[in-house]
C-alpha cells in the first residue's frame, strides 16, 4: 500500500491511498469462495456453481464486501503511518470507481480527508501577569442579605381600612376572552390567582387596573400581551378580562430583633451574630468570584499568547453548547427561547470566536499537562464522583452507573487534569493586589463565561 500525505491546513489533511493489486485479489478471491461456498444458482447444486457464475450474480455483493474489508485497514493503517490525531469519522472517496469493474487488474485509489488536532508549540505559561481585586462587604450589603431574608418570612395580612395599592397581593377568580380571535376560542377560567401590583412579571395592565380595589368588587379590562411573552398560547394576544376580587392582604415584616433571628435557625442567636455570618458568607463568596476572575484573565493571557488554527467541529460543538447554555438561562428568566424576537443565527455569529478561544484555552491546558507529567489518580476520581453525588443529591452508584454508561470518568480525569494544569498557571502567575473598581457590563458578561476545566 502507498500513501501520499497532503496538509490542507494545520487541522485538515488529506490523504492518497493506493492499494495494490495483489492485496485487492487476496480478498476479492476469498470472498468470491465464501460466496461460491453458499450461493444459490439456478441450474447448479448449492455450493457448485462456478466463481466465475458466482461473481456475475453477486457481483455488487461481493464489491461491497472486499471494500467493507480493505478499506477501514487501509484508513487506520494510513492514519497511524503518518502519526495523525484524527477527530471524528475521516471522510472516504473513491478515486478510481471504475477499477471496481476489474477488481484485482489494478490499484485502488482512495482519497481520505480528516480533521486533525494541530500541532501545538506551547510558549512560556509562567510568569503571566494580571491583577486580583477583591469586592469589599459593606453594612449595605449586610442590609441587603438581611431584608431579603425578612422578605421570605413575611406574611400576608388582610387590608380592612383602605383599598389596593402597590406592592399589595390581589387574589382574584378570573375569566378571559380573546379578542380578535376565532369566536369559538376557549375561555381562559382561572381561579385564586394572586397579583401583587407592580410586581416582577405582572403585566402592568393587571397593576393599573387592580389597583385601588377592595374584595367583592369586579373589574373588567383588556390586556395586550408582548410578542416575547414567556407563556406561547398569551404572546402577542388581546384578553379581555373579568375579574372578581376575593382578597386583599398586605406584607408584613417580621420584627428585626433577636427572636427573628432566632427562628432563622442555626447558630443564630442575636441579629448581632446572624449579621456576622452573612458578612462571612459574603466576603467568602467576594473571594471566590475575584479567584474565577483571576483565572479567567489567564486563560484570556495563554490564549493571547498562543494564536493557532482549531478543529472546526470542536469550535461547533463549542458554539452549541454556548447556545444551549443561553437558552437555558433564558428558561431560568422566564423567557421562551424559541420566541421568533430572537435571532439565534445571529447569537451564533457573535458566541462563535468566544467558542473558539474556549477550544483554543482547553488545548492549551492539555499541552501543559502534559508539559508537566500531570496525572489523576484513581483517588482523585473517586473523590470528584463523590462531590458530583453530593451536589446532585444523588447516590454514587447512581453517579457511577450515569458515567458508566457515558463514559464519564474518562471525562472527569480529563477534567481534573486540566485543572490541576490551570492551577499550576496561577500558581506560577505574577499577581498583583489592587483596590476594587466596578466592572463593566462587558466584563461581567466574560466573568459569567464557564471556567475552563
Amino acid at each position: 500500500m502507498k500513501t501520499e500525505l497532503i496538509d490542507v491546513s494545520p487541522t485538515r489533511k488529506e490523504i492518497k491511498i493506493e492499494i495494490e493489486p495483489a492485496e485487492i485479489r487476496d480478498a476479492y478471491d476469498r470472498i468470491s469462495r465464501e460466496y461460491s461456498k453458499a450461493a444459490k444458482v439456478p441450474g447448479f447444486r448449492p455450493g457448485h456453481a462456478p466463481t466465475s457464475v458466482v461473481r456475475t450474480r453477486y457481483k455488487s455483493e461481493i464489491r461491497s464486501e472486499v471494500l467493507r474489508e480493505l478499506l477501514p485497514d487501509a484508513v487506520n493503517s494510513a492514519i497511524d503511518e503518518h502519526s495523525l490525531s484524527a477527530i471524528g469519522e475521516p471522510e472516504v472517496h473513491l478515486d478510481n470507481s471504475e477499477a471496481l469493474d476489474r477488481l484485482g487488474d489494478e490499484p485502488l485509489t482512495v482519497k481520505v480527508g480528516l480533521e486533525v488536532l494541530p500541532q501545538i508549540e506551547l510558549k512560556e505559561y509562567k510568569g503571566l501577569e494580571t491583577t486580583r481585586r477583591v469586592r469589599p462587604i459593606t453594612d449595605v450589603d449586610i442590609d441587603r442579605v438581611i431584608e431579603g431574608l425578612r422578605d421570605s418570612s413575611a406574611s400576608l395580612q388582610p387590608v380592612e381600612d383602605r383599598a389596593s395599592q402597590l406592592g399589595d397581593t390581589v387574589t382574584i377568580n378570573a375569566r378571559g376572552r380573546f379578542v380578535d380571535d376565532a369566536p369559538d376560542a376557549e375561555e381562559i377560567k382561572v381561579d385564586d390567582v394572586e397579583v401583587v401590583l407592580g410586581g416582577p412579571g405582572v403585566q402592568q395592565e393587571f397593576t393599573d387596573n387592580l389597583t385601588g380595589v377592595k374584595p367583592e368588587e369586579t373589574k373588567t379590562f383588556l390586556v395586550e400581551y408582548p410578542q416575547d411573552f414567556t407563556s406561547p398560547g398569551l404572546a402577542g394576544k388581546k384578553v379581555e378580562y373579568s375579574t372578581d376580587v376575593t382578597a386583599v392582604r398586605q406584607k408584613e415584616l417580621p420584627e428585626l430583633d433577636d427572636e427573628w433571628a432566632q427562628s432563622l435557625g442555626g447558630e443564630f442567636d442575636t441579629v448581632e451574630t446572624l449579621r456576622t455570618k452573612i458578612r462571612e458568607d459574603l466576603e467568602g463568596r467576594a473571594k471566590a468570584e475575584s479567584e474565577h476572575h483571576v483565572r479567567g484573565e489567564l486563560v484570556k493571557k495563554l490564549v493571547a499568547e498562543n494564536k493557532f488554527e482549531v478543529p472546526e467541529s470542536l469550535v461547533e460543538q463549542q458554539t452549541n453548547q454556548r447556545l444551549q447554555d443561553a437558552a437555558r438561562q433564558m428558561m431560568q428568566r422566564g423567557i421562551d427561547p424559541r420566541s421568533e424576537q430572537i435571532n439565534w443565527e445571529g447569537a451564533r455569529e457573535e458566541l462563535r470566536p468566544q467558542a473558539e478561544d474556549d477550544v483554543r484555552a482547553t488545548m492549551l491546558m492539555e499541552k501543559i499537562a502534559e508539559a508537566e507529567n500531570i496525572t489523576i489518580s484513581n483517588e482523585e476520581i473517586e473523590a470528584e464522583i463523590e462531590s458530583i453525588a453530593s451536589a446532585a443529591r444523588q447516590t454514587i452508584e447512581q453517579v457511577r452507573a450515569a458515567l458508566t454508561k457515558n463514559g464519564g470518568e474518562r471525562s472527569i480525569a480529563h477534567r481534573l487534569r486540566n485543572r490541576k494544569a490551570l492551577d499550576l498557571l496561577v500558581e506560577n502567575a505574577r499577581i498583583t493586589d489592587a483596590e476594587w473598581t466596578e466592572p463593566t457590563d462587558d466584563q461581567i458578561e466574560e466573568d459569567d463565561a464557564p471556567e475552563n476545566e
